[in-house]
């Protein structure tokens, strides 16, 4: 008995380590504050593209959180030989949207402008804003970067990518030795 005892005092207690349902909670506690600290950026540039009238700044917040935590839907098909992605972006004309692609990645963007006419009026109240999109996607496969086709019909962007030849299989011959 004596023994025991002994040996129980002897014995350290581990290392105190992080359990990882906490590391994971505090992981997603560290994501919802940069989600929220961006979404307070893009709702402070809705205000001020507004000319900064207070009032509808709930809209601002509201409209900031769409655009960052509801991204533009996409769908990305293929073939044999091709690569097609498509995108709903509503209300942007063709000469707003930019695409580029690099390392397997298409990023594509956009920016409407609000544009009114001032004739010799003052604007009360307006609901026209201006509109962005940014999304990057991760294509299948590799394509030929000089061969990309784009276009814009009724709020879909369509955009067709070729792909890279793969390389034939290469049988190869074995010797007995």
């Amino acid at each position: 008995m004596e023994k025991e005892a002994t040996e129980i005092i002897k014995q350290e207690r581990p290392e105190a380590s992080a359990s990882p349902i906490f590391v994971e909670t505090e992981k997603m506690f560290e994501r919802l504050s940069e989600l929220s600290r961006e979404i307070g950026h893009r709702a402070f540039e809705f205000f001020q593209q507004r000319g900064r009238d207070f009032g509808n700044q709930l809209d601002d917040w509201f409209r900031a959180e769409s655009e960052i935590l509801r991204p533009t839907p996409v769908e990305i098909t293929e073939n044999d030989k091709m690569i097609n992605v498509k995108a709903a972006v509503p209300g942007f004309k063709a000469e707003e949207i930019e695409l580029s692609v690099k390392d397997k990645t298409l990023f594509m963007s956009g920016e409407t402008k609000s544009e009114t006419e001032k004739k010799d009026e003052t604007t009360y109240y307006s609901e026209w804003k201006s509109n962005k999109f940014c999304r990057q996607v991760a294509l299948p496969g590799e394509v030929k970067i000089d061969d990309v086709k784009a276009q814009l019909k009724d709020g879909i962007l369509t955009i067709a990518l070729k792909k890279t030849a793969e390389k034939d299989e290469t049988k190869i011959a074995v010797k007995a030795a």
